[in-house]
């Protein structure tokens, strides 16, 4: 019986239309595995290539409370880029107690920074004009002024005020090179306000 199956099998000849059908087959299983082969290539690119770009240039961000309204609000994703060096105005994002702060740099090193009662900011004995400031206030405060920023640190406050803990505070102080993440320079989302900072 074994040898008659074999004999059986041994004369099977395919018909030309069931050697195309084979034939199409393997060469889909052919494209198939290209296309997946592609496809992982640019997608470990593509993904090396972003956290190449997030370690030396840009941290992508999303914002979280209300110590920078009316500028950021929460929900918002912004772009900061990576940086050591910040003119006063600029906004930074830095590290504190394993979250990230986004504040607006008042002081840089060797500044003199002093807040009336009205919370109006002089900076080396000049006043700012901060369009930027939804309230004026100097609370919450625990440090006296005038105030020299230390070397290596940056004298950074919310843009409201009232609610925002910054350098006027003991408990963040100034930041320092080793808290840095860089400069906020783009709003990224929502679309409406897409755009520099």
């Amino acid at each position: 019986m074994s040898n008659r199956n074999q004999t059986d099998l041994s004369n099977f000849k395919p018909s030309v239309d069931e050697l195309k059908k084979e034939l199409k087959r393997e060469n889909r299983k052919k494209e198939y595995r290209n296309v997946l082969r592609n496809t992982l290539i640019v997608v470990v690119s593509v993904a090396a290539l972003a956290v190449l770009i997030s370690s030396f240039y840009v941290t992508v961000l999303k914002v979280t409370g209300d110590s920078m309204t009316p500028t950021l609000e929460t929900g918002q994703i912004v772009i900061a880029q990576n940086s050591q060096e910040f003119e006063a105005g600029e906004m930074l994002a830095f590290y504190y107690n394993n979250k990230v702060l986004v504040k607006r740099v008042i002081g840089s090193p060797g500044d003199w920074v002093n807040i009336d009662a009205n919370g109006r900011v002089s900076v080396n004995g000049i006043e700012l004009e901060e369009t930027y400031a939804s309230d004026l206030s100097l609370e919450p405060t625990d440090i006296e002024f005038p105030y020299q920023v230390p070397e290596n640190r940056w004298f950074v406050l919310g843009d409201h005020r009232s609610v925002s803990i910054d350098s006027r505070s003991s408990v963040v102080g100034c930041v320092t090179r080793e808290q840095l993440i860089g400069k906020v320079v783009f709003r990224v989302f929502p679309f409406d306000t897409f755009g520099s900072l």
